[in-house]
């Protein structure tokens, strides 16, 4: 990943004054979803980059070793080698970004990507996923297992109630610990900003993990009734863009939950285009986090090459 964001002392006057103009920001986010999206070739393009950049996910209570397993494959060979061979990609070693999963299964996972001879990190979420209701304690000690079972990369939670009240101090410190429990593995930080009340709650907690020292952050957990929004994005990614320039330290954005379509990621990568330019475009600094996206993803690509869609048994699913 790129240099990390170290963080800043807590500043309460970058967010005291904040207001955020929620009938504009609504407006963009609809013209947003009228986007005409690209077609052919350049389609082909930005699908590949965005398989790139996703998290491919699984936090389900059924999860066991068995289907981590088959979530890692796939995340080596997120598409058919001849899919690829007829793109001329064949040998330019796409993968996904990171295989995602409870800290129960990292050890599943690391196992299985390591003895397949594939760099691919694995995050694991953690500090009370996804409800943070639990001690800081516990969700410090559940960092640092999931790190020593081998997570590169740790999905933290946010305590809701600490933006909720205002308790920006709390949720700084909160964080900060957090960040110190990850040791040299990156942190993402889930805002959950469905159950945040106001988009300038969203942007005030988008400071306050980045000045804590996230090294990215993410909208939802996937469990919350609303998720990934374009207008809680737009929000998000203007924050970002604020702490880079009074600080020179770029943070990732993660969307998260609900993302299914191919032609959302290619809307969600043409945003952050917009808002925070094509360096952005990288894993290091942007994620989508997904469980069932890939599959949409390679049958669009199917059907650009062959100019069908595929049968059920013709994509291998994750």
């Amino acid at each position: 990943m790129a240099g990390r964001n170290p963080g800043t002392e807590l500043e309460l006057g970058w967010i005291s004054k904040v207001h955020v103009n929620r009938p504009a920001v609504v407006r963009h986010a609809e013209q947003i979803k009228k986007w005409k999206t690209v077609k052919g070739n350049w389609q082909a393009a930005w699908l590949l980059k965005a398989v790139t950049c996703i998290d491919l996910t699984t936090l389900s209570g059924d999860d066991t070793p068995s289907n981590v397993q088959r979530l890692c494959f796939k995340a080596k060979r997120p598409i058919r080698e001849d899919l690829l061979k007829a793109l001329d990609m064949h040998d330019k070693g796409i993968t996904v970004a990171a295989v995602c999963v409870y800290p129960a299964r990292v050890s599943d996972a690391v196992n299985t990507l390591k003895a397949a001879g594939c760099n691919i990190p694995v995050a694991s979420v953690a500090a009370g996923f996804p409800s943070g209701q639990t001690p800081l304690e516990t969700k410090l000690t559940e960092i640092k297992l999931a790190v020593e079972y081998g997570a590169r990369e740790i999905d933290i939670v946010i305590s809701r109630s600490l933006v909720l009240t205002g308790q920006w101090e709390g949720l700084y410190e909160e964080i900060r610990l957090c960040r110190a429990a990850c040791g040299e593995a990156h942190m993402k930080t889930i805002l959950a900003t469905g159950e945040l009340g106001s988009l300038a709650n969203v942007y005030k907690a988008s400071m306050i993990a980045m000045m804590a020292g996230s090294d990215f952050i993410k909208t939802s957990t996937g469990k919350e009734v609303e998720n990934a929004t374009f207008p809680v994005g737009i929000v998000m990614m203007r924050a970002i863009k604020e702490y880079y320039w009074q600080t020179g330290y770029k943070v990732g954005f993660k969307p998260a939950g609900g993302i299914r379509t191919a032609k959302e990621a290619i809307t969600w990568l043409m945003l952050v285009k917009e808002e925070l330019g094509m360096e952005w475009l990288t894993p290091e600094l942007f994620r989508l986090g997904a469980s069932s996206l890939l599959g949409d993803i390679e049958q669009q690509i199917f059907c650009h090459v062959t100019g069908s869609y595929a049968l059920q048994h013709e994509l291998a699913m994750a």
